[in-house]
């Protein structure tokens, strides 16, 4: 009904409708639901596949794991300008989420080789940098102010059912095709495919006047965002709290160490992160909007230095497990959709895409620079030091935060 509603009446805020959040989020939902089905499926085994299987070094793995959260950097402006600049969000998020699906393909045929897995990784990412931000834009113009923060956890929690039977439908597949990656990846093809179709058909575009949103909307305009203090702290610390986090496969491939997990077993790690993101994601963003969106965001790196203490050996065995995916997933639920809820009122409404774009761009960098770093540190200190470094550097960098915040 939800999305019939959206494809019959356009865009609507949700404080027009009475609803919780208005039918187009659903719709932007739905589509992330689907493709986060295939994404996840292949990020649950790629670690697997590549260290395990393919035997690449931590090093070697945290280069291709950068490459796979940093090569957005290079795209997100520029497509979140462009869908400022034509009034087209829709387009060039489909085109992001196109490029992806393609990309699924390419997995098939690249072997054991690393230059063109990393290519194909590129490829992957490049589409994800293109759709992420026109995305976000639409789900915050098609909400009222008072429930950007409910309409993000909304979306948030939606995409995480689909990170959540994504990593299921791998283990299924790997469980009953033994080696079967090839067959997990055309499964997954054929669901990146069908949230291009979603897209397509139920979700509604929110566009003005092409020659009025084209007056002040530049590459120069977006950079010039960063004049606004208060965004730029945003921006700021985002980037600086992105280069001492570690990365999702790093943390699984840490649990997976340090107990000992049968390879079988290991794509199934990332659906306790996705269960507690999907209990959680709602509710935060509700609270997020009451108390502050900037505490809450704080208030979830907290939780990620649970897990990384967890991760050091304070808790060993089925409690170690529990906590660090309670605390991971507890971090997403409090930063993801919150960033960009904490970010939306900063920015005016014709330059909503870049803005997000560049706020997105910070972090991409940052978590390519935080990958690569940790895959060497990890190679030339060993396991436990690399995490001791880590959970140090991230721990100081939350307190200054916090402590920054309380100044204000």
């Amino acid at each position: 009904m939800y999305i019939a509603t959206a494809r019959q009446s356009g865009p609507r805020q949700a404080g027009s409708s009475g609803r919780i959040v208005s039918a187009n989020v659903i719709a932007l939902g739905a589509v992330s639901l689907v493709t986060d089905i295939s994404s996840e499926m292949v990020t649950a085994i790629l670690p697997l596949y590549l260290v395990l299987g393919l035997g690449f070094s931590p090093l070697q793995f945290g280069i291709l794991d950068g490459l796979y959260s940093g090569v957005t950097a290079f795209v997100r402006v520029i497509g979140g300008n462009v869908a400022d600049r034509w009034q087209r969000r829709k387009l060039v998020a489909g085109i992001g989420y196109g490029v992806s699906a393609l990309a699924k393909l390419g997995l098939i045929g690249a072997g054991g080789s690393a230059s063109t897995l990393g290519a194909v990784l590129a490829a992957d990412r490049t589409g994800k940098g293109l759709r992420t931000a026109p995305r976000d834009a639409l789900i915050s113009l098609s909400s009222a102010p008072d429930t950007v923060g409910r309409a993000f956890g909304v979306h948030r929690a939606m995409d995480t059912v689909g990170a959540l039977l994504g990593p299921l439908v791998a283990f299924v597949l790997l469980w009953t095709v033994a080696g079967g990656y090839d067959v997990v990846f055309v499964v997954s093809f054929c669901f990146a495919v069908l949230g291009v179709l979603l897209l397509v058909l139920f979700v509604s575009d929110h566009s003005g006047p092409v020659k009025q949103a084209k007056d002040g909307v530049s590459l120069k305009a977006a950079f010039g965002l960063l004049r606004d203090a208060g965004f730029r702290r945003v921006c700021s610390w985002a980037v600086l709290l992105g280069l001492v986090t570690v990365g999702d496969s790093f943390v699984y491939l840490l649990l997976q160490s340090r107990l000992d997990i049968e390879p079988a077993y290991f794509a199934v790690l990332p659906l306790g992160t996705a269960a507690v993101y999907l209990t959680l994601a709602v509710p935060a963003g509700r609270v997020a909007d009451k108390v502050g969106r900037w505490k809450m965001f704080l208030l979830g790196h907290v939780a990620l230095f649970v897990a990384y203490i967890a991760l050091l050996g304070a808790v060993d065995g089925v409690l170690m497990l529990c906590l660090v995916l309670l605390a991971h997933g507890a971090f997403y639920a409090l930063t993801d959709g919150v960033l960009m809820a904490a970010a939306t009122p900063l920015l005016p409404e014709k330059l909503r895409t870049s803005g997000m774009a560049l706020l997105q761009t910070g972090q991409a960098v940052a978590k390519m620079i935080s990958a690569v770093f940790f895959g060497m540190a990890w190679t030339v200190w060993g396991m436990q030091t690399a995490v001791i470094v880590s959970t140090v550097a991230f721990g100081l960098v939350v307190a200054v935060a916090w402590v920054r915040r309380a100044q204000r």
